[in-house]
């Protein structure tokens, strides 16, 4: 093995830097390449190493090498975890909330509106609904109830299941 090693060494990084690009992956995939062929050549059936038998053993290492790139993801800088560094969940809540508000009737859509998007009182949404407080509380339960029914509550689920749960 070590007669062969100097003549088939740069064969066969040759071989794995083409077809890698890249010079720290084509040394470790070279290396892993001798190491198989030491721990073949100590096996029960030894091989008569050669130049064409290396390429053998690197291609196989470099396919395996390809295969655990497909399964690993591509390591990325941490995400941050606050929700003012991303405004998307932000924004597709409130774009859920808007579409399972308009499901609601008109009644129930007015007082959770005035209730939490305008941010009256129960007194104040009795008034300007023309009803009485109790009757109001009463009203917003309901919609409430009617709200939490309608909302997806995952919206990848929901979406093919026509939205309702």
């Amino acid at each position: 093995m070590l007669a062969i090693y100097d003549d088939a060494l740069p064969a066969v990084y040759g071989y794995l830097i083409r077809r890698t690009r890249d010079k720290g992956v084509a040394e470790d995939l070279t290396s892993e390449t001798f190491l198989a062929a030491m721990d073949h050549a100590r096996g029960d059936d030894p091989h008569d190493p050669s130049i064409p038998w290396l390429i053998g053993i690197a291609r196989h290492k470099l396919a395996d090498h390809w295969r655990r790139m497909q399964r690993t993801p591509i390591p990325v800088e941490e995400v941050p975890d606050g929700p003012a560094d991303d405004q998307w969940d932000v924004h597709l809540n409130r774009m859920l909330a808007e579409y399972t508000l308009l499901r609601l009737s008109d009644t129930h859509r007015a007082v959770l509106t005035l209730r939490y998007v305008d941010d009256c009182t129960v007194a104040q949404c009795a008034e300007l609904l023309d009803r009485t407080v109790t009757a109001t509380e009463a009203l917003l339960t309901r919609a409430k109830r009617a709200f939490r029914a309608s909302y997806p509550s995952d919206p990848a689920t929901s979406a093919a299941k026509g939205g309702r749960r």
